[in-house]
């Protein structure tokens, strides 16, 4: 729909540059003409100037009239036709104005005719020609639909894996009271343990959700003191740097890299917890041996690693927490298998953006 405006509703912008083409045409040449106008008018004056003084003392008040009379009729008959000709060269100006902007527009309106035709996220515009300003358009709306694409598939899954996810312990709950609680404790463990999952599970979906909104407030935070509280075994060089960001974001980031590591390791294994430089995080762990395609896998949703019961302790949110959160404080989280001979499991790093602030309150 067309904005109203000085043109009035429905004026396409085709019919806006023809008339403001036509009309700056219009403007300029009648700038033009009157300065032709005005110099052919001082020239007819000298010529006529130079006629009288030729001529007798008779006839000179003659040749005066004579003269004046024909330079007003030369500018009249000139300022006439050059009115007509501005007029007929400006309707020319409008009509040459539209088919340049026909032409000039034309791939606009392919390209909104190729937009009222997509049915789905996954088509493009894919716009072909001179790498123009409009080829840049059709680029950007390609890759804005991609991005949503891939935002409305993330959504998707997410959806999906959480009906599943919470499918499972309802399912539990449901067939425990259709057997009965009687005096069961059996049963009611049973139901206790499944509400308790449910419980983690709706914490872990909260907290991914605002970890995913951004932060609305920061604060500067010793990331060393942090890692610290949270591990008391981690291996801390200075401070660890100062963070700019949630504590309590940052404390779950540290918290779940060390409850994954320690769920998926082996008996007798090993969690190493370290800062060496600032604002970089690692965690080592014996564990099972990841096949390295299936490592980014880890970071997505309710994914867990080989062995993992959906009914166990875990709700499968960690790793995608500590990218969330990750991702809020502008860093980034990267993780590498292991392999057999270096004991298995795997090492994730945390790398986080640190100010130039030395030091915050002791």
């Amino acid at each position: 729909m067309s904005r109203p405006g000085l043109l009035g509703a429905g004026s396409t912008i085709r019919t806006r540059i023809a008339l403001v083409y036509g009309g700056v045409f219009l403007v300029l040449g009648a700038v033009l003409l009157l300065l032709v106008n005005l110099l052919v008018r001082a020239g007819t004056d000298a010529d006529a100037e130079a006629i009288v003084a030729g001529a007798d003392d008779v006839a000179v008040v003659e040749a005066y009239r004579i003269g004046d009379d024909v330079s007003r009729a030369a500018g009249e008959q000139m300022l006439m036709w050059s009115c007509m000709a501005l007029l007929v060269v400006a309707c020319g100006a409008v009509v040459v104005g539209w088919w340049t902007a026909g032409r000039v527009l034309r791939p606009v309106h392919e390209m909104t005719a190729r937009a009222r035709r997509l049915s789905g996220l996954d088509e493009r515009l894919d716009v072909r020609g001179p790498d123009d300003e409009l080829k840049e358009l059709g680029d950007t709306v390609d890759a804005l639909l991609g991005r949503l694409e891939a935002a409305f598939d993330s959504q998707r899954r997410f959806i999906a894996n959480a009906s599943h996810e919470l499918r499972t312990p309802l399912a539990t709950q449901r067939a425990a009271i259709q057997v009965g609680l009687d005096d069961s404790c059996d049963v009611r463990q049973v139901l206790l343990d499944s509400n308790l999952r449910s419980e983690r599970l709706i914490d872990g979906l909260l907290l991914l959700a605002r970890s995913e909104r951004g932060l609305a407030e920061r604060e500067d935070v010793r990331f060393g003191d942090v890692v610290e509280e949270e591990y008391a075994h981690a291996c801390v060089r200075g401070d660890g740097g100062v963070v700019r960001g949630s504590r309590v974001l940052l404390a779950q980031l540290v918290r779940n890299l060390v409850a994954n590591a320690v769920a998926y390791n082996v008996p007798g294994g090993e969690v190493r917890v370290r800062v060496e430089a600032p604002g970089v995080l690692t965690v080592v762990n014996t564990g099972p041996v990841v096949p390295p395609d299936d490592v980014d896998g880890l970071f997505e949703p309710f994914r867990r690693g080989e062995g993992r019961d959906r009914m166990g302790p875990g709700a499968g949110l960690g790793l995608s927490i500590v990218r969330s959160i990750a991702l809020a404080h502008g860093g980034a989280v990267r993780a590498v298998a292991r392999s057999a001979g270096d004991g298995g499991g795997l090492v994730v790093t945390v790398t986080l953006p640190v100010t130039a602030t030395p030091a915050i309150g002791s």
